[in-house]
Parts: structure tokens; C-alpha cells; sequence
């Protein structure tokens, strides 16, 4: 997404109103700004679903900031298109079609941008820490929530059991009847899909991560980002930060949900991403700016990354 000149609105200032058949909150674009509203159903208290469609006529930045009684995670279905969170601190996170992102956040300061002439359908669900406790245990839950800002909990491919159950809900929501029943079954359908893998891999020893075990796994990911180019080994980076390979990897996987080349992929990749859509280098470029020697290698892994080639990037 490029540096153009968004539109920037506030949340509050978005036209909206309730739907009583639908039992909704609806906030949409002003008319001048083309195509675009969020559906907001509250399922129960610590539950709400969020539906997006948005194709503006002028590229768009919504601005929100929130500061919640209780953190909440929030699991993000890329379904059609792409959209940017970029906080107030720099931080940015892509939410891109044909995967599931999940963030978690106690306070949120910045902005959703939206691309012009672009179709999105994104569809998100909003849950509370409670809520996640009382499915997964609150001692299980409590690792996703360890800090105020916005951050990522975890990006995949949306699953099958996944989509098919976002495509029910889509189709049987406008029903009179069940709608808000089945809105409600097939939103913890997508839910216990898209987050059951968080737990798969967990020990279920009841052992904390201690500030020691945090700050090595902060050293650890800042040497992976300053020297992405030519990353050490695994037992080269364990070393430095003073510990094996098969601890780091293990409070990685607590602490990022991720192991550090998997972390180490991400932020090439965005990198990457970031570098096509602002310079419309070639994707040789791109492909060496990130320490990939072959595009061919490159091209594959963002493909894979992002469903869209690099060559699309450089064309918008």
C-alpha cells in the first residue's frame, strides 16, 4: 500500500446507525468517498463480530483510538484484498486475503488504511481475555496478553474448516429467522479453527516465562531484524544471547508464537512488500534487498506469504 495522501476520518465522525432487523451497528464511508461499511453484531459480552467491505473511490485511513477495561484478542479473516493497521508508534500490521491474522491489544492508537478502487471483505472477531480463559484456560491465555500495545499474536492460511464456515455465515446471516443463532455457531466454529493451533504446541508444564527468558528473546529478534540480510545460525544466535538452540527456540514459541526464522520469514517478507509498493523496484531487487540470492526463490515464498506475487506489488 503506497504513500499516497489518504482521506483521514475518525471512527466517531463515520455516518452510522442501528439496523434493528439485523441487530447491528452500522458505520459506513461518507457517499464522496465511495463504497464502504463495517457491520458491528455483538454476540454476547465478550464476543462481537465485525464484517467489512470496503472498495473507496480515494484512498482512506480510518483513525481509532481504544482503551479497553479488559485486553481482547481479535482474529482477522482476510477474505477479499488487503488493509494496513499502522499504530501511532510505528508499528504496522497487514491484514492480507486468503489469511487469518490475530492480534491482541489492551490500548489501540492508530490507523486502518484502505486502499482506492480496491475490493475488501475482511471479517473479524473480537474476543475478551475471559473469553478466551474460559475456552482455553486462563493460565493458557494469559502468555497472548503481555503487553498494552497492538501486536501479533499469530498470520496462517485461513483453514478449510475455516472459509467454509465464513462462507455459511455470510450467505445465512441475512436469514430472519436463525440469523443471530447461526451467526453465533459458525462465529465459534471459525474461532475454535483458527485458534486451537495456538495450543497445540504448548507444554502444559505450568512453568512462566521469566524477564530473563523475555529479554533473551527480545535480544534475540533484534539481532535477526539488523542483520536480516545474513542472519546467524540458530546456534550462533542461541550463543550470543546466552543460551541453546532448543530453549530459544522454545521461548520463541512462547513469547512470539513463532520459531525465529519463522519469525526472521515475516519481516522479509513485509520488508519486501513494503519496498514494491513504495519504489516499484524489480522484483531482483527486492528479492537481494532482503537477502534472497535467487527471485525465483523469492517470488515463490511471497507468493506464498502474501497469495499475490511480488510483480502484482510493483504494478498497483
Amino acid at each position: 500500500m503506497g504513500n499516497s495522501h489518504w482521506r483521514k476520518l475518525k471512527t466517531d465522525d463515520l455516518p452510522s446507525c442501528r439496523l434493528e432487523l439485523r441487530n447491528c451497528l452500522s458505520q459506513h464511508l461518507p457517499e464522496e468517498l465511495g463504497f464502504g461499511f463495517s457491520e458491528i453484531f455483538r454476540l454476547d459480552h465478550d464476543l462481537s463480530y465485525i464484517e467489512t467491505r470496503f472498495a473507496p473511490a480515494a484512498p482512506v485511513a480510518i483513525l481509532s483510538r481504544m482503551d479497553l477495561r479488559e485486553p481482547r484478542l481479535v482474529v482477522t479473516l482476510g477474505l477479499t484484498g488487503t488493509s494496513r493497521f499502522v499504530g501511532a508508534r510505528g508499528e504496522e500490521i497487514l491484514f492480507t486475503e486468503g489469511y487469518t491474522t490475530i492480534t491482541a491489544f489492551h490500548s489501540s492508537d492508530g490507523e486502518r488504511q484502505y486502499e482506492a478502487d480496491k475490493s475488501l471483505v475482511q471479517m473479524r472477531f473480537s474476543v475478551s481475555k475471559s473469553w478466551l480463559g474460559r475456552y482455553f484456560g486462563e493460565n493458557r491465555a494469559s502468555p497472548f496478553f503481555t503487553g498494552d500495545e497492538v501486536r501479533t499474536v499469530a498470520r496462517r492460511p485461513i483453514s478449510g474448516l475455516a472459509l467454509n464456515a465464513s462462507r455459511q455465515l455470510l450467505a445465512g446471516k441475512e436469514t430472519e429467522d436463525a440469523g443471530n443463532l447461526l451467526m453465533h455457531g459458525q462465529s465459534l466454529l471459525i474461532l475454535s479453527a483458527e485458534l486451537s493451533p495456538l495450543f497445540e504446541n504448548e507444554s502444559h508444564s505450568s512453568a512462566r516465562i521469566n524477564a530473563r527468558d523475555k529479554a533473551m528473546a527480545h535480544q534475540a529478534r533484534d539481532i535477526l531484524f539488523e542483520e536480516f540480510k545474513n542472519p546467524p545460525s540458530l546456534a550462533e544466535l542461541a550463543a550470543r544471547v546466552g543460551t541453546n538452540p532448543f530453549k530459544l527456540k522454545q521461548i520463541f514459541r512462547r513469547y512470539f508464537n513463532r520459531t525465529p526464522y519463522g519469525l526472521l520469514f515475516e519481516f522479509r517478507m513485509e520488508k519486501a512488500y513494503r519496498l514494491l509498493e513504495a519504489t516499484r523496484c524489480h522484483v531482483a531487487v527486492a528479492a537481494d534487498h532482503v537477502g534472497y540470492h535467487h527471485a525465483s526463490n523469492f517470488s515463490a515464498a511471497f507468493f506464498k506469504h502474501f497469495g499475490i506475487s511480488p510483480k502484482q506489488v510493483a504494478k498497483r
